[in-house]
Protein backbone atom coordinates (compact mmCIF):
# COMPACT_ATOMS: atom_id res chain seq x y z
CA UNK A 1 0.00 0.00 0.00
CA UNK A 2 1.17 3.55 -0.90
CA UNK A 3 1.70 5.91 2.21
CA UNK A 4 3.21 8.73 0.86
CA UNK A 5 -0.38 10.27 0.11
CA UNK A 6 -1.65 9.52 3.70
CA UNK A 7 1.45 11.16 4.71
CA UNK A 8 0.67 14.36 2.51
CA UNK A 9 -2.65 14.07 4.83
CA UNK A 10 -0.73 14.08 7.99
CA UNK A 11 1.55 16.18 6.97
CA UNK A 12 -1.12 18.98 6.23
CA UNK A 13 -3.27 17.84 9.54
CA UNK A 14 -0.11 18.11 11.51
CA UNK A 15 0.82 21.42 10.30
CA UNK A 16 -2.97 22.75 11.42
CA UNK A 17 -1.80 21.64 14.79
CA UNK A 18 1.10 22.89 15.09
CA UNK A 19 -0.38 26.52 14.03
CA UNK A 20 -2.91 26.08 17.05
CA UNK A 21 -0.96 25.37 19.73
CA UNK A 22 1.23 28.07 18.55
CA UNK A 23 -1.25 30.46 18.33
CA UNK A 24 -2.81 29.31 22.28
CA UNK A 25 -0.40 31.97 24.33
CA UNK A 26 -2.06 34.87 21.83
CA UNK A 27 -5.55 33.63 21.31
CA UNK A 28 -7.76 35.57 24.12
CA UNK A 29 -10.96 34.42 23.03
CA UNK A 30 -12.54 31.23 23.40
CA UNK A 31 -14.76 31.39 20.01
CA UNK A 32 -11.52 31.60 18.00
CA UNK A 33 -10.04 28.38 20.14
CA UNK A 34 -13.22 26.58 19.37
CA UNK A 35 -13.08 27.52 15.76
CA UNK A 36 -9.70 25.97 15.48
CA UNK A 37 -10.69 23.16 17.04
CA UNK A 38 -13.49 22.64 14.66
CA UNK A 39 -11.22 23.47 11.61
CA UNK A 40 -8.71 20.67 13.20
CA UNK A 41 -11.60 17.87 13.67
CA UNK A 42 -12.83 18.72 9.81
CA UNK A 43 -9.51 18.40 8.41
CA UNK A 44 -9.29 14.81 10.69
CA UNK A 45 -12.64 13.97 9.22
CA UNK A 46 -11.04 14.76 5.69
CA UNK A 47 -7.71 12.38 6.35
CA UNK A 48 -10.39 9.77 7.39
CA UNK A 49 -12.56 9.64 3.64
CA UNK A 50 -9.79 9.81 1.83
CA UNK A 51 -8.31 6.70 3.98
CA UNK A 52 -11.63 4.89 3.42
CA UNK A 53 -11.51 5.45 -0.43
CA UNK A 54 -8.01 4.42 -0.52
CA UNK A 55 -8.94 0.88 0.94
CA UNK A 56 -12.35 0.41 0.13
CA UNK A 57 -13.39 1.63 -2.91
CA UNK A 58 -14.10 -0.99 -5.88
CA UNK A 59 -11.69 0.03 -7.79
CA UNK A 60 -8.00 1.01 -6.94
CA UNK A 61 -8.37 5.05 -7.34
CA UNK A 62 -6.04 7.43 -8.86
CA UNK A 63 -4.73 9.43 -5.52
CA UNK A 64 -3.58 12.60 -7.23
CA UNK A 65 -6.49 12.76 -9.01
CA UNK A 66 -8.72 12.59 -5.51
CA UNK A 67 -6.56 15.12 -4.37
CA UNK A 68 -7.06 17.33 -6.86
CA UNK A 69 -10.76 16.72 -7.12
CA UNK A 70 -10.87 17.92 -3.37
CA UNK A 71 -8.71 21.17 -3.77
CA UNK A 72 -11.12 22.15 -6.56
CA UNK A 73 -14.10 21.48 -4.65
CA UNK A 74 -12.73 23.45 -1.66
CA UNK A 75 -12.04 26.71 -4.15
CA UNK A 76 -15.35 25.97 -5.77
CA UNK A 77 -17.02 26.81 -2.66
CA UNK A 78 -15.66 30.24 -2.85
CA UNK A 79 -16.79 31.94 -5.22
CA UNK A 80 -17.23 31.40 -9.53
CA UNK A 81 -13.32 32.72 -9.66
CA UNK A 82 -11.83 30.85 -7.67
CA UNK A 83 -9.45 27.78 -8.86
CA UNK A 84 -6.73 25.71 -9.31
CA UNK A 85 -4.51 25.38 -12.14
CA UNK A 86 -2.31 22.30 -13.10
CA UNK A 87 0.74 22.86 -14.58
CA UNK A 88 -0.69 22.92 -18.20
CA UNK A 89 -3.28 25.29 -16.81
CA UNK A 90 -0.71 27.55 -15.45
CA UNK A 91 1.10 27.64 -18.39
CA UNK A 92 -1.54 27.98 -20.70
CA UNK A 93 -2.89 31.54 -18.88
CA UNK A 94 0.65 33.08 -18.82
CA UNK A 95 0.27 32.37 -22.53
CA UNK A 96 -2.74 33.85 -23.06
CA UNK A 97 -1.60 36.85 -20.78
CA UNK A 98 0.76 37.73 -23.36
CA UNK A 99 -1.64 37.73 -25.90
CA UNK A 100 -1.10 34.85 -28.23
CA UNK A 101 -2.68 31.17 -27.28
CA UNK A 102 -3.83 28.12 -29.29
CA UNK A 103 -8.15 27.99 -29.28
CA UNK A 104 -11.11 29.19 -30.25
CA UNK A 105 -11.09 32.67 -28.23
CA UNK A 106 -13.36 32.80 -25.82
CA UNK A 107 -13.65 34.35 -22.31
CA UNK A 108 -15.50 31.58 -19.96
CA UNK A 109 -16.77 30.91 -16.69
CA UNK A 110 -18.21 28.14 -14.53
CA UNK A 111 -22.01 28.05 -13.76
CA UNK A 112 -24.12 25.45 -12.35
CA UNK A 113 -21.85 22.65 -13.78
CA UNK A 114 -21.54 24.12 -16.92
CA UNK A 115 -19.48 26.34 -19.05
CA UNK A 116 -20.89 30.26 -19.70
CA UNK A 117 -19.50 32.18 -22.53
CA UNK A 118 -18.44 35.88 -20.93
CA UNK A 119 -17.09 37.20 -24.40
CA UNK A 120 -16.26 35.66 -27.84
CA UNK A 121 -12.75 37.79 -28.40
CA UNK A 122 -12.89 39.59 -32.01
CA UNK A 123 -12.13 38.12 -34.86
CA UNK A 124 -11.34 34.70 -33.49
CA UNK A 125 -13.04 31.45 -34.72
CA UNK A 126 -15.56 31.49 -31.74
CA UNK A 127 -16.25 34.83 -32.99
CA UNK A 128 -16.36 33.97 -36.60
CA UNK A 129 -18.93 31.15 -36.02
CA UNK A 130 -21.21 33.37 -34.07
CA UNK A 131 -20.75 31.99 -30.76
CA UNK A 132 -22.74 35.02 -28.00
CA UNK A 133 -21.56 35.93 -24.55
CA UNK A 134 -24.01 33.96 -22.36
CA UNK A 135 -23.84 30.80 -23.90
CA UNK A 136 -23.96 27.97 -22.05
CA UNK A 137 -21.60 24.87 -23.80
CA UNK A 138 -22.92 21.62 -22.67
CA UNK A 139 -21.30 19.49 -24.47
CA UNK A 140 -17.99 19.12 -26.25
CA UNK A 141 -17.37 16.80 -29.52
CA UNK A 142 -20.17 15.39 -27.34
CA UNK A 143 -18.88 14.90 -24.39
CA UNK A 144 -20.87 16.15 -21.26
CA UNK A 145 -19.31 19.30 -19.67
CA UNK A 146 -21.34 18.28 -16.68
CA UNK A 147 -18.92 17.24 -14.24
CA UNK A 148 -15.65 18.30 -15.74
CA UNK A 149 -13.68 21.45 -13.98
CA UNK A 150 -13.40 24.52 -15.73
CA UNK A 151 -9.85 23.43 -16.72
CA UNK A 152 -10.72 19.98 -18.26
CA UNK A 153 -13.55 21.99 -20.56
CA UNK A 154 -11.25 24.52 -21.58
CA UNK A 155 -8.10 21.76 -22.14
CA UNK A 156 -11.12 19.67 -24.11
CA UNK A 157 -11.53 23.21 -25.98
CA UNK A 158 -8.41 23.48 -27.32
CA UNK A 159 -5.98 21.66 -29.93
CA UNK A 160 -3.64 21.28 -32.41
CA UNK A 161 -4.10 24.26 -35.41
CA UNK A 162 -6.47 23.46 -37.90
CA UNK A 163 -8.19 20.86 -36.15
CA UNK A 164 -12.09 20.45 -35.54
CA UNK A 165 -14.16 21.00 -32.08
CA UNK A 166 -17.82 21.09 -32.11
CA UNK A 167 -20.04 22.70 -28.99
CA UNK A 168 -23.61 22.04 -28.12
CA UNK A 169 -24.83 25.35 -26.78
CA UNK A 170 -27.82 26.20 -24.76
CA UNK A 171 -28.78 29.76 -25.39
CA UNK A 172 -31.45 31.88 -23.86
CA UNK A 173 -34.51 32.35 -25.87
CA UNK A 174 -33.68 29.44 -28.10
CA UNK A 175 -36.02 26.19 -28.17
CA UNK A 176 -33.78 24.01 -29.18
CA UNK A 177 -29.43 23.61 -28.41
CA UNK A 178 -26.98 25.26 -31.09
CA UNK A 179 -24.42 22.93 -32.72
CA UNK A 180 -21.39 24.82 -34.07
CA UNK A 181 -18.26 23.11 -35.49
CA UNK A 182 -15.37 25.83 -34.91
CA UNK A 183 -11.88 25.34 -36.71
CA UNK A 184 -9.38 25.96 -33.83
CA UNK A 185 -6.61 28.54 -34.88
CA UNK A 186 -3.56 30.52 -33.39
CA UNK A 187 -5.13 33.18 -31.17
CA UNK A 188 -3.04 36.45 -31.76
CA UNK A 189 -4.92 39.13 -29.48
CA UNK A 190 -4.80 42.54 -30.58
CA UNK A 191 -5.92 44.45 -27.39
CA UNK A 192 -6.16 47.97 -29.35
CA UNK A 193 -8.02 48.90 -32.97
CA UNK A 194 -8.07 52.21 -34.24
CA UNK A 195 -9.37 54.09 -37.25
CA UNK A 196 -10.60 57.41 -37.66
CA UNK A 197 -14.33 58.17 -37.95
CA UNK A 198 -13.50 61.94 -39.77
CA UNK A 199 -12.83 64.23 -36.96
CA UNK A 200 -12.95 61.59 -34.09
CA UNK A 201 -10.35 59.18 -32.87
CA UNK A 202 -12.08 55.42 -32.30
CA UNK A 203 -10.23 53.12 -29.83
CA UNK A 204 -11.67 49.79 -29.53
CA UNK A 205 -9.89 47.95 -26.44
CA UNK A 206 -10.72 43.85 -26.72
CA UNK A 207 -8.48 42.75 -23.48
CA UNK A 208 -6.03 43.93 -20.74
CA UNK A 209 -3.25 41.52 -21.33
CA UNK A 210 0.09 42.56 -21.51
CA UNK A 211 0.47 44.39 -24.54
CA UNK A 212 -2.30 46.76 -24.16
CA UNK A 213 -1.49 49.83 -22.90
CA UNK A 214 1.95 49.84 -25.53
CA UNK A 215 -0.61 49.46 -28.03
CA UNK A 216 -2.96 51.81 -26.82
CA UNK A 217 -0.28 54.69 -26.49
CA UNK A 218 1.21 53.71 -29.89
CA UNK A 219 -2.60 53.97 -31.59
CA UNK A 220 -3.93 57.31 -30.16
CA UNK A 221 -0.29 58.57 -31.12
CA UNK A 222 -1.41 57.19 -34.90
CA UNK A 223 -4.60 58.29 -34.72
CA UNK A 224 -3.28 62.25 -33.87
CA UNK A 225 -0.67 61.66 -36.76
CA UNK A 226 -3.09 60.80 -39.44
CA UNK A 227 -5.91 63.66 -38.43
CA UNK A 228 -2.78 65.95 -39.03
CA UNK A 229 -3.54 69.76 -38.61
CA UNK A 230 -7.05 69.96 -38.65
CA UNK A 231 -6.45 67.57 -35.37
CA UNK A 232 -9.43 65.50 -33.58
CA UNK A 233 -12.53 66.77 -31.96
CA UNK A 234 -12.38 63.72 -29.54
CA UNK A 235 -12.26 60.49 -28.74
CA UNK A 236 -14.43 57.00 -28.87
CA UNK A 237 -12.64 54.50 -26.50
CA UNK A 238 -15.13 51.29 -26.81
CA UNK A 239 -15.04 48.41 -23.83
CA UNK A 240 -17.93 46.38 -25.19
CA UNK A 241 -17.85 42.95 -24.66
CA UNK A 242 -13.57 43.59 -23.36
CA UNK A 243 -13.80 40.77 -20.25
CA UNK A 244 -10.58 42.50 -18.57
CA UNK A 245 -7.40 40.97 -17.84
CA UNK A 246 -4.68 42.14 -16.12
CA UNK A 247 -5.03 44.94 -13.21
CA UNK A 248 -2.10 46.61 -14.11
CA UNK A 249 -2.79 47.30 -17.79
CA UNK A 250 -6.17 48.69 -16.71
CA UNK A 251 -4.46 50.95 -14.39
CA UNK A 252 -1.87 52.25 -16.82
CA UNK A 253 -4.99 52.52 -19.38
CA UNK A 254 -6.65 54.70 -17.56
CA UNK A 255 -3.65 56.40 -15.94
CA UNK A 256 -3.23 57.42 -19.65
CA UNK A 257 -6.24 59.59 -20.08
CA UNK A 258 -6.52 61.04 -16.85
CA UNK A 259 -4.02 63.70 -15.62
CA UNK A 260 -4.73 63.42 -11.60
CA UNK A 261 -6.74 61.38 -8.86
CA UNK A 262 -7.44 58.14 -7.77
CA UNK A 263 -8.06 55.35 -10.55
CA UNK A 264 -9.27 52.46 -7.96
CA UNK A 265 -8.50 50.85 -4.65
CA UNK A 266 -8.14 47.72 -3.63
CA UNK A 267 -9.26 46.48 -0.58
CA UNK A 268 -9.28 42.60 0.99
CA UNK A 269 -10.10 41.20 4.16
CA UNK A 270 -7.45 43.39 6.32
CA UNK A 271 -8.42 47.05 6.21
CA UNK A 272 -4.85 47.72 6.76
CA UNK A 273 -3.77 46.12 3.34
CA UNK A 274 -5.71 48.39 1.20
CA UNK A 275 -3.72 49.45 -1.83
CA UNK A 276 -4.82 52.72 -3.96
CA UNK A 277 -3.62 53.25 -7.43
CA UNK A 278 -3.37 57.16 -8.27
CA UNK A 279 -2.69 58.95 -11.94
CA UNK A 280 0.09 60.62 -12.76
CA UNK A 281 0.55 63.95 -14.74
CA UNK A 282 -0.48 63.82 -18.07
CA UNK A 283 -3.01 62.86 -20.27
CA UNK A 284 -2.74 61.32 -23.57
CA UNK A 285 -6.07 62.44 -24.44
CA UNK A 286 -4.79 66.26 -24.55
CA UNK A 287 -8.04 66.96 -22.70
CA UNK A 288 -10.40 66.18 -25.60
CA UNK A 289 -14.00 64.97 -24.80
CA UNK A 290 -14.09 61.11 -24.40
CA UNK A 291 -17.31 58.87 -24.85
CA UNK A 292 -16.60 55.33 -23.50
CA UNK A 293 -18.95 52.69 -25.00
CA UNK A 294 -19.93 49.92 -22.45
CA UNK A 295 -22.48 47.11 -22.75
CA UNK A 296 -23.47 43.39 -20.37
CA UNK A 297 -19.59 42.06 -21.78
CA UNK A 298 -17.49 44.75 -19.84
CA UNK A 299 -16.32 43.25 -17.19
CA UNK A 300 -13.13 43.18 -13.93
CA UNK A 301 -10.21 45.53 -15.47
CA UNK A 302 -12.73 47.72 -18.52
CA UNK A 303 -15.11 48.43 -15.63
CA UNK A 304 -11.66 50.21 -13.96
CA UNK A 305 -11.52 52.31 -16.54
CA UNK A 306 -15.34 52.95 -16.85
CA UNK A 307 -15.83 53.76 -13.34
CA UNK A 308 -13.03 56.12 -12.64
CA UNK A 309 -13.81 57.87 -16.12
CA UNK A 310 -17.14 58.36 -14.67
CA UNK A 311 -15.89 59.71 -11.31
CA UNK A 312 -13.88 62.01 -12.59
CA UNK A 313 -16.04 62.54 -15.08
CA UNK A 314 -13.29 62.42 -18.08
CA UNK A 315 -15.45 60.77 -19.99
CA UNK A 316 -19.39 60.20 -20.98
CA UNK A 317 -20.39 56.54 -20.56
CA UNK A 318 -22.68 55.51 -23.07
CA UNK A 319 -24.66 51.97 -23.66
CA UNK A 320 -25.95 49.59 -20.92
CA UNK A 321 -24.92 48.36 -18.05
CA UNK A 322 -21.59 46.48 -17.37
CA UNK A 323 -21.21 42.90 -16.29
CA UNK A 324 -20.38 43.87 -12.29
CA UNK A 325 -17.42 42.02 -12.00
CA UNK A 326 -15.51 44.26 -9.15
CA UNK A 327 -13.20 41.51 -7.46
CA UNK A 328 -9.77 40.68 -7.82
CA UNK A 329 -8.01 37.36 -8.60
CA UNK A 330 -4.17 36.55 -7.26
CA UNK A 331 -2.41 33.51 -8.84
CA UNK A 332 -0.29 32.07 -6.56
CA UNK A 333 2.00 29.31 -7.69
CA UNK A 334 2.42 25.94 -5.81
CA UNK A 335 6.07 25.09 -5.86
CA UNK A 336 6.05 23.71 -9.40
CA UNK A 337 2.83 22.22 -8.98
CA UNK A 338 0.50 24.81 -11.08
CA UNK A 339 -0.74 27.66 -9.20
CA UNK A 340 -3.96 28.62 -7.14
CA UNK A 341 -5.81 32.00 -8.43
CA UNK A 342 -7.84 33.09 -5.57
CA UNK A 343 -9.96 35.84 -4.90
CA UNK A 344 -8.27 38.11 -2.62
CA UNK A 345 -9.85 41.64 -2.88
CA UNK A 346 -12.72 43.74 -4.18
CA UNK A 347 -12.23 47.32 -6.05
CA UNK A 348 -13.67 49.80 -5.34
CA UNK A 349 -14.28 53.12 -7.59
CA UNK A 350 -12.86 56.66 -7.05
CA UNK A 351 -15.66 57.62 -5.54
CA UNK A 352 -15.83 54.68 -3.45
CA UNK A 353 -18.27 52.52 -5.13
CA UNK A 354 -18.55 48.46 -4.96
CA UNK A 355 -19.20 47.64 -8.84
CA UNK A 356 -18.78 44.10 -7.78
CA UNK A 357 -22.46 42.15 -8.58
CA UNK A 358 -24.19 45.78 -9.36
CA UNK A 359 -21.84 46.88 -12.79
CA UNK A 360 -21.84 50.50 -13.65
CA UNK A 361 -25.01 52.31 -15.45
CA UNK A 362 -24.03 54.57 -18.34
CA UNK A 363 -24.56 58.30 -18.53
CA UNK A 364 -26.31 57.92 -21.22
CA UNK A 365 -28.63 54.47 -22.02
CA UNK A 366 -28.33 53.73 -25.53
CA UNK A 367 -29.61 49.74 -26.54
CA UNK A 368 -28.80 48.34 -29.84
CA UNK A 369 -31.93 47.07 -32.53
CA UNK A 370 -31.37 43.11 -31.84
CA UNK A 371 -32.05 41.60 -34.87
CA UNK A 372 -35.63 39.32 -34.65
CA UNK A 373 -33.60 35.82 -34.64
CA UNK A 374 -31.64 37.04 -31.71
CA UNK A 375 -34.10 39.09 -29.43
CA UNK A 376 -33.72 37.44 -26.17
CA UNK A 377 -30.22 35.83 -26.34
CA UNK A 378 -28.32 39.08 -26.18
CA UNK A 379 -28.97 39.90 -22.47
CA UNK A 380 -26.77 38.15 -19.57
CA UNK A 381 -27.12 38.77 -16.54
CA UNK A 382 -23.69 39.51 -15.43
CA UNK A 383 -22.10 38.88 -12.51
CA UNK A 384 -25.03 38.49 -9.68
CA UNK A 385 -26.36 35.70 -12.36
CA UNK A 386 -23.25 33.45 -11.38
CA UNK A 387 -23.88 31.17 -8.50
CA UNK A 388 -21.91 32.10 -5.64
CA UNK A 389 -21.12 34.82 -6.55
CA UNK A 390 -19.61 37.58 -3.71
CA UNK A 391 -22.58 39.61 -2.37
CA UNK A 392 -22.55 43.53 -2.53
CA UNK A 393 -25.15 45.69 -0.35
CA UNK A 394 -25.79 47.46 -3.53
CA UNK A 395 -26.75 44.38 -5.62
CA UNK A 396 -29.16 44.53 -7.86
CA UNK A 397 -29.80 41.69 -10.08
CA UNK A 398 -30.21 42.66 -14.30
CA UNK A 399 -26.84 42.83 -16.55
CA UNK A 400 -27.32 43.76 -20.13
CA UNK A 401 -27.15 43.20 -23.72
CA UNK A 402 -24.01 42.28 -24.83
CA UNK A 403 -24.94 42.29 -28.85
CA UNK A 404 -22.39 44.23 -30.99
CA UNK A 405 -23.98 44.98 -34.75
CA UNK A 406 -21.05 43.52 -37.07
CA UNK A 407 -22.09 46.36 -39.83
CA UNK A 408 -20.68 49.90 -37.38
CA UNK A 409 -23.36 51.39 -39.59
CA UNK A 410 -26.21 49.76 -37.85
CA UNK A 411 -24.21 50.49 -34.40
CA UNK A 412 -26.44 52.43 -32.53
CA UNK A 413 -24.29 53.07 -29.17
CA UNK A 414 -21.28 54.26 -31.82
CA UNK A 415 -23.26 56.25 -33.77
CA UNK A 416 -24.94 57.91 -30.79
CA UNK A 417 -20.97 58.20 -29.30
CA UNK A 418 -20.10 59.93 -32.64
CA UNK A 419 -23.06 62.36 -32.55
CA UNK A 420 -22.74 63.21 -29.07
CA UNK A 421 -19.20 64.42 -29.16
CA UNK A 422 -19.80 66.06 -32.59
CA UNK A 423 -22.68 68.26 -30.53
CA UNK A 424 -25.36 66.93 -32.69
CA UNK A 425 -28.85 65.53 -31.15
CA UNK A 426 -28.97 62.11 -29.86
CA UNK A 427 -32.81 62.09 -29.15
CA UNK A 428 -33.45 58.99 -31.77
CA UNK A 429 -31.18 57.24 -29.86
CA UNK A 430 -31.95 57.10 -26.93
CA UNK A 431 -34.93 54.92 -25.23
CA UNK A 432 -38.22 56.69 -24.80
CA UNK A 433 -38.35 56.66 -20.78
CA UNK A 434 -34.87 57.99 -20.47
CA UNK A 435 -34.10 61.62 -19.60
CA UNK A 436 -32.31 63.51 -22.35
CA UNK A 437 -30.28 66.26 -20.08
CA UNK A 438 -26.73 64.77 -20.58
CA UNK A 439 -27.60 65.30 -24.91
CA UNK A 440 -24.76 67.72 -24.83
CA UNK A 441 -21.02 67.13 -26.05
CA UNK A 442 -18.98 66.01 -22.76
CA UNK A 443 -16.38 68.39 -21.50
Amino acid sequence: MRKLPLLMIGALVGASMATLVSQTHVLNSTNAVAASAETYRQLSLFGDVFERVRQDYVEQPEEAEMIEAAINGMLSSLDPHSSYMDEKSHRDMQQQTRGEFGGLGIEVTMEEGLVRVVTPIDDTPAFNAGVMANDLITHIDDQQVEGMTLSQAVDMMRGPVGTEVTLRIRRPGAAEPVEVTIERDTIRVRPVRARLEDDIGYLRVTTFNGQTYAALRKAVQELKDEAGSDGLKGFVVDMRNNPGGLLDQGVMVTDAFLDRGEIVSIRGRDADRTQRFSASSGDLGDGLPIVVLINGGSASASEIFAGAMQDHERATLLGSRTFGKGSVQTIIPLNGNGALRLTTSRYYTPSGRSIQARGIDPDIVVLQDIPEELQGRDETTGEAGLRGHLSNEDEEMGGSSAYIPPDPEDDKQLLAALALLRGQQIDSFLKSEVETESETVPN
